[in-house]
């Protein structure tokens, strides 16, 4: 009998812990929705225990929202279940054709690629562009090649020539955060551009790109604007165009590199290396792409000769900066890898089907309720609730690699979540551990608020400190 009236205390107190806390995030979620910015608004907040998954608080859960960058936490647990964490890439170079005594190639030197979104990369020791590109000049001159009677050709077949997803907007696809995927992604499929600033109204000069681009042709209408306006510039470029334009305005005293997207990374890696050999004294007669040569009916022969098989850091490592960064272009490339792997189509719907797939499968989420189209979230067209993603994060606490993924997660407000930020557009997915020591987890979603995106913002993260 003491032990059964010891629960019923224990079983009470938490009762009364849990309605304590339903109760402080509704007071704390009804001042927010009350508020001026919201006028005209929607908000949505679901609150779940980590460990039951039980529901504590949800206002407007299954209203599907437009959810910005926390999205990427759906694809990310996505890929972790499906491609697991020591997933990687591989990448080969080799040749065509024969090598005569005298060390010139008669054939191509061929880069293969399988989606790898890492490939030269600033954020891995192993993947900077420079060590690349001497890692495989080495293996040229290894091989006793000291002439390529031929192209150095991008084999960018396997990703197709789908590289936008649906949705994605004008204004965002020719800057570096709407640079889609490619088969061989290079440098993040970004390049700067260095402005100097001119007097107010009159342009602003582009001195240089970094890299060098020269074989694009960039329209440059950029303008100088007054002290205090910082960077409103836009570039604006199609997939496999050689034309960007440069439009917006640039603040008298700003000191910032703009990026941009790469139009044709493929070709851009192919432009790379050949720059790199031919400093290296080694000239070969052209680049190109399987791409551009399927488009003009031009024979392509796969590589028969293997020089050197590259792999990618593991998924795990490759979700960090996916998060933490918030990188759009490694969500496109994980969709499309999981199709790959799915032996599905490879593309994005594709790929977004069998996100949607895998959740209804896993733990029950209605597809209605994931209307997405993409795996970054970067498309404005994007809808999903509250509750499927608080559930879809609740179910990974039990993963023997969930912290792997919660260490992916940046903090905000002293909370390990996501944030997600597109026009009109503030939200917040992650976890939090309650004064009392209960695990939440948290999905809380803002569209179409009025006024600063900052003060929104902190009267959001008001709400959020009711949870810890």
């Amino acid at each position: 009998m003491k032990y059964i009236f010891s629960l019923f205390l224990i079983l009470k107190v938490c009762t009364v812990a849990a309605q304590s806390l339903q109760q402080r995030i509704e007071n704390a979620f009804r001042k927010f929705e009350s508020d001026s910015q919201m006028a005209f608004g929607t908000a949505s907040l679901t609150v779940v225990n980590g460990e039951t998954g039980e529901i504590i608080f949800s206002k407007n859960g299954n209203t599907g929202l437009a959810s910005a960058s926390t999205l990427k936490t759906v694809t990310a647990a996505t890929a972790y279940h499906l491609l697991g964490k020591d997933f990687i890439w591989e990448t080969t170079l080799g040749y065509t054709g024969s090598i005569a005594a005298d060390g010139i190639l008669y054939g191509d030197i061929i880069i293969t690629g399988s989606g790898d979104p890492s490939l030269g990369s600033e954020r891995y020791e192993q993947t900077k562009s420079e060590k690349m590109l001497q890692r495989w000049a080495d293996a040229i001159q290894n091989a006793g090649i000291k002439k390529v009677a031929g192209r150095i050709i991008s084999d960018d077949r396997l990703f197709g020539t789908q590289t936008l997803p649906g949705g994605w907007t004008w204004q965002d696809i020719g800057n570096y955060y709407g640079a889609g995927p490619s088969t061989l992604t290079w440098r993040e499929n970004q390049f700067d551009l260095i402005f100097k600033a001119g007097r107010v109204g009159e342009p602003a000069e582009l001195i240089r790109t970094e890299p060098d681009m020269r074989y694009l042709k960039i329209v440059n209408e950029v303008t100088t604007a007054r002290p205090g306006t910082g960077d409103n510039v836009y570039a604006y470029s199609a997939p496999y165009s050689n034309v960007v334009y440069l439009r917006g305005t640039y603040g008298l005293d700003l000191k910032k590199v703009i990026s941009a997207s790469v139009p044709d990374p493929a070709l851009d890696l192919a432009h790379s290396l050949f720059n790199k050999l031919k400093a290296s004294g080694i000239f070969a007669e052209a680049v190109s792409t399987a791409r551009e040569l399927s488009k003009e009916k031009l024979d392509f022969q796969p590589a028969a000769r293997i020089l050197d098989i590259y792999t990618s850091p593991s998924l795990e490592k490759i979700v960090y900066w996916f998060n933490q960064k918030s990188i759009n272009l490694f969500g496109e490339h994980l969709v499309k890898t999981m199709a790959w792997k799915q032996g599905k189509e490879i593309t994005i719907p594709e790929g977004v089907d069998i996100i949607k797939d895998f959740w209804s499968k896993k733990i029950g989420i209605d597809k209605n309720a994931m209307n997405i189209y993409d795996g970054s979230g970067l498309s404005p067209s994007n809808r999903i609730t509250t509750l499927s993603m608080a559930q879809i994060l609740q179910s990974l606490k039990r993963e023997p690699w969930f912290n792997s993924f919660y260490e992916s997660l940046p903090v905000y407000n002293n909370m390990k979540m996501k944030s997600g930020s597109i026009a009109d557009v503030v939200a917040y997915a992650g976890y939090q551990t309650s004064s009392n020591g209960t695990p939440l987890v948290f999905s809380f979603i803002v569209n179409n608020y009025s006024g600063s995106s900052s003060a929104t913002r902190q009267k959001l993260f008001s709400v959020l400190d009711v949870l810890k």
